[in-house]
């Protein structure tokens, strides 16, 4: 029987070891930041081919790995074995200490908060809580060092002006007032915040894609998209999202909540965003509006839509014919062809349809 080749190529970084000169040398690209492949649409560079590859689905929105059973696509092939289990079942992260079991891993991570977790942290001298009624009652030990402290979330404060202007956040009390709207604020840098709205401030760029974002926190969830990372789960179902608002909003799905609803029709609905943009219906208005032809819309998404009219860009390719479109939904209509899928069908006679627009007109040759 043929040896095992010695691994001979030793990494002095972080010492790991290769028996192939190629593995190393590619490896060897990580620590030394040589990034030979550059991206042909936005100029970024990356250490490998592979990650190129990944890096530029973000522009084509490309999602080569197909879901066998519901036809979701998705850009990376970890993405579709995750999703995988939510058809199978399948759990395999499971906690050592009360044995429930989690889809992934993070959603492990957070169930052993539960067990793990001393979040309340003392500022003075670094002791760990698991409720914050615990550190509530250890602050007083240090009352001589900083003697005043919040006792509604423990900060502690050397002098009383400084604790008074912290309890502005919990008495609701805003001193901090806009100039240009009226609104006003418990805190100054919650001001200068706002204040982004009417400048257009965006100091906070994606090094992937360019966007910029007026909050830090935008820009961290954004990137997510980027990464794959998903860190807010549903304990229902196990459904994964970047931002924990959208678990919030996942969560009615099963609870059928519909909080809400238009004061003009009563039609309800699981985001206020979408009740918002509803309402514009009734109204007729129209904030987003094109600097070309200066057409208006009632959704942003509309009006990014709509400026592809004009700069002719169709970012979404069907990686199967190289066929481009402005838009993703009707890049999705179009992979139906080549699946074969008709997922609008005819309660009446059961005659199934590729576009819903489609089965639209067939039902009016039933109601006349």
């Amino acid at each position: 029987m043929k040896e095992p080749s010695e691994k001979t190529f030793f990494c002095e970084e972080c010492s790991s070891t290769f028996s192939k000169k190629s593995a190393y040398a590619n490896h060897m690209k990580m620590h030394r930041g040589k990034k030979s492949y550059p991206c042909e649409i936005c100029g970024r560079f990356f250490s490998q081919s592979s990650s190129l590859k990944m890096h530029t689905r973000t522009h084509t929105g490309e999602r080569p790995f197909q879901c066998s059973v519901c036809r979701k696509s998705f850009s990376m092939k970890s993405n579709l074995q995750i999703h995988m289990r939510i058809h199978t079942g399948e759990k395999p992260y499971s906690c050592n200490e009360c044995g429930v079991a989690f889809m992934q891993k993070n959603q492990l991570n957070s169930h052993m908060q539960m067990h793990t977790d001393k979040s309340h942290q003392c500022v003075v001298c670094g002791t760990g809580f698991s409720q914050i009624q615990l550190l509530r009652s250890h602050m007083p030990k240090h009352v001589e060092e900083n003697p005043y402290y919040c006792e509604v979330c423990c900060a502690v404060f050397s002098h009383k002006d400084e604790m008074n202007n912290h309890m502005q956040m919990h008495t609701l009390e805003k001193p901090y007032r806009c100039e240009v709207c009226g609104a006003n604020f418990s805190h100054k840098f919650k001001l200068k915040i706002h204040i982004r709205k009417h400048t257009g401030e965006k100091p906070y760029a994606c090094q992937v894609c360019g966007s910029a974002f007026s909050l830090k926190q935008s820009l961290t969830s954004h990137v997510r998209i980027h990464t794959g990372e998903k860190p807010y789960f549903c304990n229902i179902c196990g459904f994964a999202f970047t931002r924990k608002d959208e678990v919030n909003s996942h969560m009615r799905t099963h609870t059928r909540e519909r909080p809400y609803s238009c004061e003009i029709c009563g039609a309800e609905f699981v985001q206020h965003s979408h009740m918002k943009s509803h309402t514009r219906i009734h109204t007729g208005e129209t904030p987003y509006s094109c600097e070309v032809c200066g057409r208006g819309f009632t959704q942003n998404s509309n009006l990014k839509s709509h400026i592809r009219t004009h700069t002719g860009e169709k970012s979404f390719v069907c990686d199967l014919c190289d066929t481009a479109f402005s838009r993703k939904e009707r890049l999705r209509v179009h992979l139906q062809k080549h699946t074969g899928a008709r997922p609008h069908s005819c309660t009446v006679c059961g005659r199934t349809y590729l576009e819903k627009s489609h089965l639209t007109r067939h039902m009016k040759t039933h109601t006349g």
